[in-house]
């Protein structure tokens, strides 16, 4: 592996350069309590200190082409708030990162900036796969990340290996919800910085719902509990300490919604986990929510304003798409991607495949990928139909040839083909848990996209009481038959629970071959030579609950 510290510290030194000596000073959460109030200890100014925020990179760490409509997993997505692309081209990656971080610095060259992660960080990619998380935690190295929450894909090698990252990782990874033993997970889940005499502490939170996305074994040993307790607790302690409170938070705005009612005390969330690009930032009870796309492909600059009174208010929230014609690629950053990624470049970019044209995944509504997985599924293992988790990850495959990389990015699991009998009640059960999961009575219980299920046609309307949202269940083109049973094609997903399909996991095993689902997918792609997008949306009409569905392009 190539020496990141020392091209963190060149890299660290050029930021240095461009804002003409204004450092950064850190401290650690031990650090004492600041100088008692009163106005002769009062600035006579107003201060400033600015946050750059990503999150839910998944791994993503070279520019992505992209298109407007469907071009992530959750842009041009009609089931939930209209997010995509204004035009076509190429966007993100750390080396664009690491320049527009030079420049936020060179422009307030008096001004201290702290460099922030939400989550979701160093897997879901095949350069994660294949470095255990350790390419990306290096690149951050580089870059100069100053403190990350964990999301609930940050456990996708488990625990052990999470911890071995942090101790390759030069910054915190923590969240105050996942605890083990008792104690947070990796050690105190804040940190305290003395950013150029405003002490800002950032606490971290993490997804409560994990053990409903993640393996039993991947989590062993480890709780996952409600944020906003955790949050409540520490927060004063906090208050007390610091000057501005900021929350790093992987729980997704629901729960982000509900702390800012009623935990007092946060000045900033800074958010994650669902993908979101709120503009202007959403504020609940006062207390503004920023977040930023996800991927890797958006920087948010916050800059936050203490008077001397010692109030705090957000002075600024702006984003910074990172395409390709606005921020060249740091060089010395480049380079060290390039260097990550030579050792397995022939695996990343071997062609797979070809498409006749884009094939999107979708998290809230219908997914043609998915749909096509399924397919596959149900022809591989003669299947009436198929039940797939909606999950919110992954860069739609592009028209023309597919790499195995740009494949991966959609199925970077090993999940294994998993063939069940299912009753027609089962699957009814399936649907109705998917329509609650979208639209629960309270925010702690949403978990997971739609389900999705290729060959079974049915009707959610998310804006009907719990137990009358689905309707018109056909499977093969006939109405389902309560009594009657049915072959369906999953994967060990499902089959062990995730995102509460218990009817699915409880389903008598037909079939559990030793197939991995990305690598039957990537052998039918080779065989079909040109693949197509199937109507997934034939499958499912989704009437989602109501919202205000604005247009927001990068």
């Amino acid at each position: 592996m190539p020496n990141t510290s020392q091209a963190r510290r060149r890299f660290l030194a050029a930021l240095s350069a461009a804002a003409a000596q204004a450092p950064l000073a850190v401290a650690g959460a031990a650090m004492p309590a600041p100088a008692a109030s009163g106005a002769a200890a009062r600035p006579r100014r107003d201060r400033y200190v600015t946050l750059l925020y990503v999150n839910d990179s998944h791994g993503r760490h070279t520019g992505l082409a992209v298109e407007p409509g469907d071009a992530t997993s959750q842009t041009g997505d009609p089931g939930r708030d209209w997010v995509e692309f204004e035009r076509s081209g190429v966007i993100g990656g750390f080396a664009r990162l690491a320049t527009a971080a030079k420049r936020v610095r060179s422009r307030r060259p008096d001004e201290p900036v702290l460099l922030l992660h939400g989550g979701d960080t160093f897997s879901d990619d095949l350069l994660g796969n294949l470095t255990g998380g350790e390419a990306v935690v290096r690149l951050m190295n580089a870059v100069g990340f100053d403190f990350m929450a964990l999301g609930n894909h940050d456990f996708d090698y488990g625990v052990e290996h999470t911890r071995s990252l942090q101790r390759l990782a030069e910054f915190p990874m923590r969240a105050a919800n996942v605890t083990q033993s008792g104690k947070p997970f990796l050690g105190e889940p804040y940190k305290i910085f003395d950013a150029g005499g405003v002490r800002v502490a950032t606490l971290a939170l993490g997804y409560h719902n994990t053990p409903w996305t993640a393996s039993d074994k991947l989590i062993e040993g480890l709780a996952f509990g409600d944020g906003v307790e955790a949050a409540r607790k520490l927060v004063p302690r906090l208050r007390e300490r610091a000057d501005a409170v900021v929350v790093v938070s992987h729980q997704g705005p629901p729960m982000d919604a509900k702390l800012a009612q009623e935990v007092p005390g946060i000045d900033l969330i800074l958010a994650a986990h669902s993908h979101d690009w709120p503009r202007p930032p959403r504020r609940v009870n006062g207390v503004p929510t920023v977040q930023a796309l996800s991927d890797g492909l958006v920087l948010a600059d916050v800059r936050l304003r203490v008077s001397p009174a010692g109030k705090v208010a957000l002075d600024r929230a702006d984003y910074e798409p990172l395409w390709a014609d606005r921020f060249e690629e740091d060089a010395e950053i480049a380079a060290l991607v390039e260097e990550l990624r030579s050792p397995h470049r022939d695996a990343l970019e071997e062609v797979v495949g070809r498409t006749s044209d884009r094939i999107g995944r979708q998290y809230a509504s219908p997914s043609p990928f998915d749909h096509l997985v399924g397919r596959i599924l149900m022809e591989e293992f003669d299947c009436q139909a198929a039940i797939l988790p909606g999950v919110g990850y992954g860069v739609s495959l592009p028209k023309g040839d597919v790499t195995r990389e740009r494949l991966y990015t959609l199925l970077p699991h090993p999940a294994k083909a998993v063939v069940v009998e299912m009753g027609g009640q089962a699957v009814l059960e399936t649907l109705a848990q998917s329509a609650f999961n979208q639209n629960p009575p309270e925010p702690h219980l949403k978990v997971g996209g739609v389900v999705q299920t290729p060959g079974i046609g049915w009707r959610i309307d998310l804006t009907k009481p719990i137990g009358a949202r689905v309707s018109d269940v056909t499977i093969a083109g006939r109405p389902v038959e309560p009594g009657a049973s049915y072959r369906i094609a999953t994967h060990s997903g499902p089959a062990g629970g995730v995102h509460r399909y218990q009817a699915v996991a409880t389903a008598k095993r037909l079939a559990e071959p030793d197939v991995r689902v990305n690598e039957l997918v990537e052998r039918r792609l080779r065989a079909a030579g040109v693949v197509s997008a199937p109507d997934a949306g034939g499958a499912c009409t989704l009437i989602p609950a109501p919202n205000d569905n604005p247009r927001v392009s990068p």
